[in-house]
């Protein structure tokens, strides 16, 4: 196989190694949007945002860790919608903060996948709620349950001390796929602003930061990102692409092919290494001699003359009498090799041409 032909082919098994490894190793990271208030998308939640500015209710965007939220001096409402289950215990810091009086909104939390029918109506005092899960909580007692059916609670709330936690099995209480719904949407407005306090959209568990943010994590510049990479990845990539490199160097891709001896040719040699010495000898009339002698015979054998050199003239003559034409070109070659005296290598390219033709008409 060729040398470029390898190397495309050494390229493209490479470059599929790394894609493949890539899609294998990489974190999955195609959800890390779902419910932000960002996205546009059906599992967003940007129209739920505009619908909530466009009524006057006070609500912001938090870009920083849930821990900053300790220096708040009013009761907040935290609004978290989690792109996967999250269990329905909180961290000793999220307690802590909702015993405060706080209330922490989480949609998405975990809970087991029942025989209700996926897709629901539930009643509220906004309305009939669209509800698209067959998941339901079915630890929480009728007073703790907000939305539900037999099957269990699909919204419910836990009271900490002077705060609470307001659960839904749902992330999509009031994404984007629900703006035909407008219940959906004056539902969750009526959970996050039932206090009254500030209200918040986490969007930092969906990966927007804060410039002070990212600069104080280390991640404002490429070396602290490549300082902050997993390491096992890439080395597991450079040793496929090594492993490739090696095999491609050792090995063609295809059946090994035999490689040919060249045969040596020792008359072929021998005639043009004497070439050489006498076109620098400038021996041309050795060459006119030899040529011509084994041309004559060459031609006396075509005209069945025998091995013996006749004179020119009676040479002339029998190729007259056996081809009928003319033999100028014959006297020509003859005198010229019988004068015996160096010419040009012109003259003796003009004289080897004249034996062509010759040999040319003898044959025709």
């Amino acid at each position: 196989m060729k040398r470029s032909n390898r190397l495309a082919w050494m390229g493209a098994i490479a470059l599929a190694a790394i894609v493949l490894l890539t899609l294998l190793v990489a974190p999955n990271n195609t959800k890390i949007s779902t419910g932000s208030t960002f996205n546009r998308a059906s599992d967003g939640y940007g129209a739920w945002y505009a619908f909530m500015q466009q009524k006057g209710i006070s609500i912001k965007r938090w870009q920083k860790p849930f821990s900053d939220i300790q220096a708040e001096n009013s009761p907040v409402t935290f609004l978290q919608v989690s792109a996967y289950p999250r269990e329905t215990t909180l961290d000793n810091q999220e307690r802590e903060w909702v015993e405060k009086g706080n209330t922490l909104v989480i949609l998405g939390a975990g809970a087991r996948v029942t025989e209700a029918e996926f897709s629901t109506m539930q009643k509220s005092p906004q309305g009939e709620i669209k509800i698209d899960t067959r998941r339901r909580y079915q630890k929480a007692n009728s007073k703790q349950v907000d939305l539900g059916d037999r099957f269990g609670a699909v919204v419910w709330e836990k009271n900490y001390n002077k705060g609470k936690v307001i659960f839904s099995t749902t992330p999509y209480l009031a994404a984007n796929a629900y703006q035909d719904y407008l219940s959906n949407f004056k539902y969750l407005a009526s959970l996050v602003t039932e206090k009254g306090n500030t209200v918040l959209v986490d969007e930092y568990i969906h990966g927007y930061k804060d410039a002070d943010v990212r600069k104080k994590e280390s991640e404002g510049d490429l070396s602290s990102f490549f300082a902050k990479t997993p390491l096992f990845p890439i080395l597991i990539q450079l040793g496929i692409l090594l492993l490739v490199l090696t095999w491609a160097q050792n090995r063609r891709f295809g059946k090994p092919v035999a490689l040919e001896t060249p045969v040596a040719d020792n008359s072929e040699a021998y005639i043009q290494a004497l070439a050489g010495v006498l076109q620098k000898a400038d021996s041309t009339d050795f060459v006119v001699e030899m040529v011509g002698k084994q041309e004559q015979l060459q031609l006396q054998k075509a005209l069945g003359l025998g091995q013996v050199l006749l004179e020119r003239q009676a040479l002339i003559n029998f190729w007259k009498e056996k081809t009928g034409t003319s033999a100028a070109e014959l006297d020509a070659v003859l005198k010229l090799q019988s004068h015996k005296q160096p010419i040009s290598e012109r003259e003796l390219l003009s004289w080897l041409g004249k034996w062509r033709s010759i040999r040319e008409i003898r044959n025709s």
